[in-house]
């Protein structure tokens, strides 16, 4: 994208005589999608391939890339974060905070929604509302738009930032929700809903129509919200890793963070595999899910007696009265034309419904198609990623991970006549959280193995949220509710868009990048015993709010340091640097880094195996407390590693708000063969009151 024309009045005839000398005049109208000219400059515009590339060899053009599809990625886990209802606040600057939310829309008649005793707008707000018949704003949601490039609606949505989905309305709720006493689902999680910043405006900007989200259709939300005036921006949307270049969220929030606003992304619902976080640009906030210390079992007893205890939202009971237990691959639609291979996990259609009437059916996958189970009382799912994944489901039933599926199965292959029940869930506490959630996409960074991915964790897991009374609990269901639970990272996104918010109201003249490091340098560390990957699923924590409001120091950095990064990335063209920063560069010796130079909160290093390594890291610190203070430097490793650490110098001493120190961080040795797949190791800087904690991740 290229810089915020001088005239944006005529951006889009320049754009449209552009496209005329590529399509002809008789089409270019036609052609044109969006015209990006608000916040930076370019154009969205349906060509063929030969006519992108006859574009993209005009004079003048940057770059042609393909618009990409986006996937969408609580009343208990705001106080399980130490973030209580009576946490300090400062409510007029919360109120002049706008938070911007690329989702699905928003159902603006909850009751999270409402906006008694709120204010006008605050006068920075230069934004709109799309009103209809079935949407309004009011002076909580202050702002609401719809994008749509290409293609018809889905058939189940309505024009306009209306959310018939309920992923938009869950996440805006969980941001910035306001204070509703009683909430629940049909009884489950009672208590008090709130976001995180109740007092803060929402902006809403529906970009994803069904799952999807077009990148065209994000770059257009960016360029309207970083005009409109949004403080903060929440996107809980992901796709694959590709080139900043090539990824319309990266290069939308570089323009965001331009103008001094923090996008916050979920890291992705990949996971547990390494290399799945497509969120990798360093001037986002990526952001995983954990889980939190409240889950709710669903309990399944057997014919034998024997009870197991597996998880869901069940709402039903069959009264402790045991109904005839059947394997899905035991039980094909022959007639279908399925086999045991394909019925075992339940697909639409693929069991019998003769053979499952009255019946309740364990299926090898959390996917079952409940119209498929037409007859089933009841069903019992196994899943190896999506067991925590707790959701309502139209008929009795329980989820669990396979080794405690096994008994189950064991017990149908060894009776002649197995039965079972399902019984209502209950609350139970989950004892060891926060653990990463198996979901949750995993780093290393697949473009800058040296910059740690994802930047910290926040509650992912069984988020009780604002639901619209238009969409059902979960698919297929008849029921509906005000609140529902729902899971991912696009759950954990907004804990910390809020929190970022929080942070900013304390601190309103941060930068980005120094609100992002107040969040990941005093996050609570997770256990690496009970974490897969380490860092690699959480980054440097869990998000702590409170001690975030002031962290002491920051890891600050500004559109320069970013640039040089960019330089740094191999093959990288002026063509390509332009598309991201809107700016003609050059990069030179002075002006090229590596990836471990960029003044990240955090480090990050690819040793291998056996190969003697020496590399410093070099940082820089910013004070942002008042007082003369002198911070002292230790290192925390693994007992055993053959890696030597070294911070020099080892003290540095601040005087007043503003004031820097430099330091490098020297990591010198090797990794054996016996070393974890990712050694864990951390610095934190100390006055004796201040901690400042970065995370160290070999690997």
């Amino acid at each position: 994208m290229g810089s915020k024309p001088k005239d944006s009045s005529q951006a889009h005839l320049h754009h449209r005589a552009m496209l005329e000398e590529v399509v002809g005049s008789a089409f270019s109208a036609e052609s044109i999608v969006y015209s990006y000219k608000r916040s930076f400059n370019g154009f969205a515009v349906k060509l063929t391939e030969e006519e992108a590339q006859r574009m993209a060899d005009k004079e003048g053009v940057v770059s042609v890339f393909p618009s990409k599809n986006n996937k969408l990625q609580t009343t208990r886990s705001w106080d399980f974060i130490g973030f209580t209802r009576d946490v300090p606040r400062i409510p007029q600057q919360e109120s002049d905070i706008i938070v911007g939310v690329f989702d699905t829309g928003i159902w603006p008649d909850s009751l999270s929604f409402h906006d008694q005793g709120l204010g006008p707008p605050p006068p920075k707000w230069k934004g709109t509302c799309e009103a209809s018949a079935n949407f309004r704003c009011n002076r909580k949601i202050i702002g609401a738009r719809a994008y749509r490039a290409v293609g018809p609606l889905p058939p189940t949505e309505a024009w306009g930032p209306i959310d018939t989905n309920g992923h938009g309305t869950h996440v805006a709720s969980t941001v910035a929700g306001r204070l509703v006493d009683n909430a629940s689902l049909y009884g489950f999680g009672l208590g008090l809903a709130r976001g995180g910043v109740p007092s803060a405006r929402i902006a809403v900007y529906k970009v994803c129509w069904g799952r999807t989200c077009e990148d065209a259709d994000m770059l257009a939300a960016f360029d309207d919200a970083i005009a409109d005036g949004v403080d903060i921006l929440s996107l809980s949307i992901g796709g694959l890793v590709r080139p900043f270049f090539h990824d319309g969220i990266a290069i939308g929030a570089y323009q965001a963070m331009r103008n001094g606003i923090l996008t916050s992304n979920s890291a992705g619902n990949d996971g547990p595999n390494w290399y799945t976080t497509g969120s990798l640009a360093p001037w986002m906030l990526s952001v995983a899910a954990n889980t939190i210390d409240r889950n709710f079992a669903a309990h399944v007893q057997l014919g034998n007696g024997n009870v197991y205890q597996g998880v869901a939202i069940n709402l039903f009971d069959l009264g402790g009265k045991q109904y005839p237990l059947v394997y899905a691959g035991d039980v094909p639609n022959i007639g279908g034309g399925f086999n045991s291979n394909i019925s075992r996990f339940c697909g639409v259609n693929s069991v019998d419904r003769n053979l499952v009437r009255g019946k309740i059916v364990l299926c090898d996958s959390s996917g079952a198609s409940f119209p498929s189970l037409n007859g089933a009382v009841g069903v019992v799912m196994e899943g190896t990623t999506t067991w925590q994944l707790i959701r309502t489901f139209p008929l009795p039933a329980s989820h669990f991970n396979p080794p405690s599926a096994n008994p189950i199965r064991l017990y149908i292959t060894s009776n002649p006549a197995p039965t079972a029940t399902i019984f209502r869930s209950v609350e139970v506490n989950h004892t060891n959280a926060p653990v990463a959630a198996d979901f949750s996409s995993r780093g290393p960074n697949a473009i800058s193995p040296n910059i740690l991915k994802p930047d910290l964790s926040a509650p992912g897991v069984n988020i009780l949220a604002a639901w619209p009374q238009n969409v059902p609990i979960s698919p297929g269901d008849p029921l509906s509710s005000p609140y529902n639970f729902a899971s991912g990272t696009s759950m954990a996104c907004p804990h910390v868009t809020a929190i970022a918010a929080y942070v900013k109201t304390f601190n309103p003249w941060w930068s980005p990048a120094a609100i992002k490091s107040a969040l990941m340098t005093t996050a609570f560390p997770m256990d690496v015993k009970v974490n897969r990957q380490a860092e690699f699923s959480y980054g440097s924590g869990q998000i702590n709010p409170l001690k975030a409001v002031n962290p002491g120091l920051v890891y600050n950095a500004s559109e320069s340091d970013y640039v040089e990064y960019l330089c740094g990335i191999p093959g990288i063209t002026p063509a390509q640097l332009r598309l991201i920063t809107g700016e003609d560069i050059i990069c030179t010796d002075s002006n090229t880094g590596r990836d471990l130079d960029l003044n990240y909160p955090s480090f990050a290093l690819f040793m291998g195996r056996g190969q003697s390594l020496r590399v410093f890291f070099p940082r820089t610190l910013t004070n942002v407390e008042a007082t003369v203070s002198t911070y002292r430097a230790t290192v925390y490793s693994p007992p055993g590693l053959n890696v030597q650490f070294k911070v020099d110098p080892p003290a540095l001493t601040f005087h007043g708000i503003g004031d820097t120190k430099s330091f490098t961080l020297g990591v010198q040795g090797w990794l054996s063969a016996t070393d974890p797949t990712t050694v864990s190791a951390s610095l934190v800087w100390s006055n004796g009151v201040r901690e400042v904690r970065s995370p160290i991740v070999l690997f």
